[in-house]
């Protein structure tokens, strides 16, 4: 093969940047005058895998390989770089140092992640070599730094399309296919598999595999090619630069300053262990069946059957978890529970939801019952209160789960309003009850009494009715009273409500005196009747010549307007008026007809529309045309 491939150290064991051997390489390959028409192949894979080996078949390189008499020991280290012969187009390979070497510690993990990344931030082609009987083994395989590397790349780097070629050496019966499944679960990215046979034991058929591979590396900058992606490519001419800033970067980052292998793995397989807790915990058949079961009703020790889910899950963890680096573990442990807690959150929120509702239907169902006992309404309100309350805060805490400190506070806060609003409800529906129970009491108290002095329509009817209502009233708005200082109200609202009371028994005796007032004529001529047709001692008048039937007949005329005079007029307040007098000077001592008209609209006080020292009945004007009437149903003159 020669030396036409120029193989240079990139970057050395204790990762220098070789600046002028890149120079060097530039100026002998002419790479500056490719343009964008080359490609950069790389190689990572465990120690002494053969990849030195590999790239010299494949690319005709000239990298130094591994002496086997001399036994499986580090054969390259650093990164090194060589042009690859007789592939159109320029074609720049890199051989890196491999995984795993012995007697190492934790800076040659952390060079070896660094060159990883290094290769695979500038790379177009990555070549992963790797054993067959390692696939499906996590560390054989070195899956964990690969994963690691890649997530790093994207954090830092510009994504681009890189083409991973994972090549299988010393390959077994087992189907490619089956092979290429299993990488690509482990990967977790789009791969392409290829399998070679034992270079030592099979070497004449490896070199035709090797040289079918070969192929696939020509015009690989083509749109279909390995390194079809061009986006973000630079000039060949500034590729030097380029990689050294690379480095640099990730060299002096300090959130590129890897931590020791154990840790990285930790961080891998812990996150990766996590993932699958959630993943188990989202299909788990009791916590689905819970999560159903409390959208629609509260569920019976809730938050017990919660904890006990959500404790499984995280032991399942720990027993995973339990052989990588504590800090590691513990720091994933806690997000892998505050995903979980999210995750059960809106559950338990409805739970919350449904102990509300619940809570408050039992309250308004308790208060209405304690209503009716004898306890005031103030009582009553704060006994339910305090009592429902008490049991919303245990369900809460029954509810609750023991990895957070979620707090119930606002729900709690939620419910205090709405039984307030409820009892504030309540507490006006039975003030208007117990306001209308005491008119109704007092309209029945009032009522048949009132009717029976208005019958009797004497002198003392007038202060007999306002003696009474004064004790009626009396002994209701005390009662009223009594009854409103149960309710906890201001002491304006209770005057205003017995005031209305008090009004409200007027209402009804003035209703009484108007009902009256509406059929007097009716009343007036039965009245009228009995006293003309019975004598003093209500017994049938017998009629003889010798009855003086003028005198029987003012009388019974002045029993009329006495009801009339009685009826007239509402007298609540006093009964000092001439109501009575005037009538019978307008209707019994009539002016004689030479009187002129003046005369008589002067005499005659019905012929004024109002009264001196009278308040009169609102239907004093009906009343009046009643008296014009029983001027021409009785004329005495």
């Amino acid at each position: 093969m020669g030396d036409s491939s120029c193989p240079t150290q990139l970057i050395d064991r204790d990762g220098v940047y070789n600046v002028s051997g890149m120079e060097n390489f530039m100026e002998t390959m002419k790479l500056g005058e490719c343009g964008v028409s080359y490609a950069i192949v790389s190689i990572l894979g465990p120690q002494s895998s053969g990849k030195s080996t590999l790239l010299n078949r494949l690319f005709h390189t000239n990298f130094r390989e591994m002496d086997a008499f001399n036994g499986r020991s580090q054969t390259t280290q650093g990164i090194w770089l060589a042009k690859c012969v007789d592939i159109e187009p320029c074609t720049i390979i890199m051989d890196l140092e491999g995984f795993d070497g012995r007697g190492g510690g934790e800076d040659e993990a952390a060079f070896e992640m660094q060159s990883a990344l290094f290769a695979l931030a500038i790379s177009d082609i990555v070549l992963i070599n790797m054993w067959c009987h390692d696939i499906g083994h996590v560390h054989g395989a070195n899956i964990p730094q690969l994963q690691i590397v890649f997530q790093i790349m994207m954090w830092f780097f510009s994504p681009r399309k890189i083409t991973l070629l994972f090549v299988i050496r010393d390959k077994t019966e087992t189907p490619l296919e089956m092979l290429e499944a299993i990488l690509r679960e482990d990967i977790q990215m789009v791969v392409e598999v290829v399998a070679l046979s034992s270079f030592e034991e099979e070497e004449e058929q490896f070199n035709e595999e090797v040289a079918k591979l070969r192929k696939r590396f020509f015009y690989s900058i083509s749109p279909c090619g390995l390194a079809g992606d061009r986006r973000s490519i630079i000039s060949a001419s500034g590729f030097s630069f380029n990689a050294q800033q690379i480095w640099k970067v990730i060299k002096e980052n300090k959130l590129l300053d890897l931590p020791s292998y154990k840790v990285l793995v930790a961080s891998f397989r812990c996150e990766e262990i996590a993932n699958e807790k959630i993943a188990s915990f989202s299909n788990n058949e009791e916590w689905l069946h819970l999560e159903e079961a409390v959208q629609n009703s509260i569920v019976p020790d809730f938050g017990k059957k919660l904890n006990s889910i959500l404790e499984n899950c995280l032991i399942s963890y720990d027993k995973e978890a339990v052989y990588f680096d504590d800090d590691v573990s513990t720091s994933k442990r806690r997000q892998l529970e505050s995903k979980l807690l999210q995750f059960v959150q809106p559950a338990y929120h409805s739970m919350l939801g449904h102990l509300r509702s619940k809570t408050l239907e039992d309250f308004k169902v308790r208060f209405e019952k304690a209503l009716k006992s004898e306890e005031g309404f103030v009582v009553v309100a704060n006994d339910c209160t305090q009592s429902l309350m008490s049991a919303f805060n245990e369900a809460c805490k029954d509810a609750g789960i023991e990895q957070t400190t979620w707090d119930s506070s606002k729900v709690r806060e939620k419910l205090q309003h709405d039984i307030n609003e409820h009892v504030i409800l309540v507490r006006k529906a039975k003030l208007s009850e117990l306001a209308t129970f005491y008119e109704k009491k007092l309209n029945k108290t009032l009522s048949k009494p009132v009717k029976v002095l208005l019958d009797i329509a004497n002198d003392d009817t007038w202060p007999t009715i306002r003696r009474f209502l004064q004790r009626e009233s009396k002994t209701a708005l005390s009662d009223f009273a009594l009854a409103l200082s149960s309710f906890d109200i201001d002491q304006t609202t209770i005057e205003k409500m017995l005031a209305k009371l008090e009004e409200s028994a007027i209402i009804i005796v003035e209703y009484m005196a108007r009902e009256k007032a509406r059929m007097v004529l009716m009343y007036m001529k039965d009245r009228f009747r009995t006293k003309f047709n019975n004598n003093f001692n209500s017994i049938l008048r017998l009629w003889t010549r010798e009855k003086d039937t003028k005198t029987i007949t003012k009388m019974a005329l002045l029993a009329s307007l006495k009801l009339l005079s009685v009826i007239a007029a509402i007298r609540l307040d006093e009964d000092n008026d001439n109501v009575e007098k005037t009538l019978q000077l307008a209707l019994v001592n009539v002016p004689s007809s030479s009187t002129s008209n003046k005369s008589i609209q002067s005499l005659d006080p019905l012929a004024s529309s109002t009264w001196e020292d009278v308040r009169l009945h609102s239907l004093f004007y009906i009343i009046s045309l009643l008296i014009l009437f029983v001027r021409i149903l009785f004329p005495l003159h």
